[in-house]
C-alpha cells in the first residue's frame, strides 16, 4: 500500500463525514469544472463578450487539457474511489486521477481571465472557486488531495508558460500559411490521440481539432465582430447554445452503439468545436446579429 495514497483515503473519508448533508453543495461547486459548463462558458465569451479574449481562452483551455490528459497517463494513478471500496463516489469520473483536471483548468481559466479584467472583485471571487472547486473533488471521493495539488502546479506552469509566451506564439502562428495553421492546430491533439486513444483523450483532442481549424477559417472567411446591442449578444448566445447543444446530443444520440466509438467520438466533438468556431459566427453575420470587422477583407485559402 502506498502511504501517501492511504493519507489520501484518510482526508477524503474524513470530509466525507459530512455526506449526503452537503452533497447537493459541492456537486453544484464540482458542475462549475465540468465539460457542460465550458460548452457554455467559452461560447459565450467568445460570441457575445469579447472574440480575441474568447479566442485565447479557448486555446488556453484546451491546451491546458491536453496537458492534463499526457500527465494522467503518464501518471496512471487510480482515483480514491478504485483504491479503497471505503470512498463513497458521489459523482461519475473516469480515467486516472493525477492531476486533478477540474483544478488545474480552474487555475488556468479563472487566472487568465483575472489577468484580463483585473478587478479585486474578479480576483477575491476566483480565488474563493480555486480553493471550492478543488476541495469539491476531494470531498466527492474522485480526488487524492495530491491530485489536487498536481493540477495546482501544472496549471500554475501552464498559465505561466502562456502569459509569458502566448503573444509572441500567436504573433508567429498568423504568419504562417493557411494549410500550416490547419496542420499544427491538428498535428499535435491527433498525436496524443494516436498514443493514448481513451475516451476522455479523445474527447480534449477532437475539440481541439475542431476549434482550431473553426478558427483559422473563421480569420480567413468570415471575421466576424463581437460588437452589438445587448438583444444581439443575447440572441447571438441563446441561438448558438441551441445549435451547440443540438449537435452535441443529437450525434451522441446518433452515434450511440455504433463502432468504432473512439472514431465516431472524434467526429462528433470535432464537429461541435468547429460549429463553436466558425459556424455559429457565420450565422451570426448571415442572420444581422453581428457585422463583420471593418478592417475585415476576405482572404483566399493559401496552401
Amino acid at each position: 500500500m502506498d502511504p501517501v495514497l492511504e493519507w489520501g483515503v484518510d482526508v477524503v473519508l474524513w470530509f466525507q463525514q459530512a455526506s449526503p448533508q452537503l452533497d447537493a453543495f459541492f456537486a453544484a461547486i464540482t458542475s462549475l469544472g465540468d465539460e457542460e459548463f465550458y460548452l457554455l462558458f467559452l461560447p459565450l465569451i467568445y460570441w457575445s463578450i469579447d472574440r480575441a479574449v474568447g479566442v485565447r481562452l479557448m486555446v488556453l483551455f484546451l491546451l491546458s487539457g491536453l496537458v492534463n490528459q499526457v500527465a494522467k497517463h503518464l501518471a496512471a494513478q487510480p482515483r480514491p474511489f478504485e483504491y479503497d471500496p471505503q470512498v463513497e463516489a458521489i459523482v461519475e469520473a473516469g480515467g486516472f486521477g493525477l492531476p486533478s483536471g477540474h483544478t488545474q483548468s480552474a487555475v488556468v481559466v479563472l487566472g487568465f481571465l483575472g489577468t484580463v479584467v483585473r478587478k479585486t472583485w474578479f480576483w477575491v471571487g476566483a480565488g474563493i472557486l480555486m480553493v471550492l472547486i478543488p476541495m469539491s473533488r476531494i470531498y466527492l471521493g474522485v480526488h487524492f488531495p495530491t491530485d489536487v495539488l498536481g493540477g495546482y502546479i501544472l496549471g500554475g506552469i501552464v498559465l505561466w508558460l502562456w502569459l509569458r509566451y502566448g503573444t509572441r506564439l500567436e504573433g508567429w502562428f498568423f504568419e504562417q500559411e493557411t494549410i500550416h495553421q490547419l496542420i499544427l492546430v491538428t498535428a499535435l491533439p491527433a498525436l496524443a490521440m494516436a498514443i493514448w486513444p481513451t475516451e476522455n483523450m479523445v474527447t480534449g483532442g477532437g475539440t481541439m481539432v475542431g476549434i482550431g481549424a473553426g478558427l483559422v477559417l473563421e480569420r480567413r472567411l468570415v471575421g466576424f465582430d463581437v460588437a452589438g446591442t445587448v438583444l444581439q449578444r443575447t440572441l447571438r448566445f441563446l441561438l448558438g447554445v441551441v445549435v451547440l447543444a443540438g449537435l452535441w446530443l443529437g450525434l451522441r444520440i446518433a452515434f450511440d452503439g455504433l463502432e468504432p466509438a473512439i472514431l465516431l467520438r472524434i467526429v462528433r466533438y470535432s464537429v461541435v468545436g468547429f460549429w463553436g468556431a466558425v459556424g455559429a459566427p457565420w450565422m451570426f453575420v448571415k442572420l444581422g446579429l453581428a457585422q463583420r470587422e471593418a478592417e475585415f477583407v476576405p482572404k483566399p485559402i493559401t496552401w
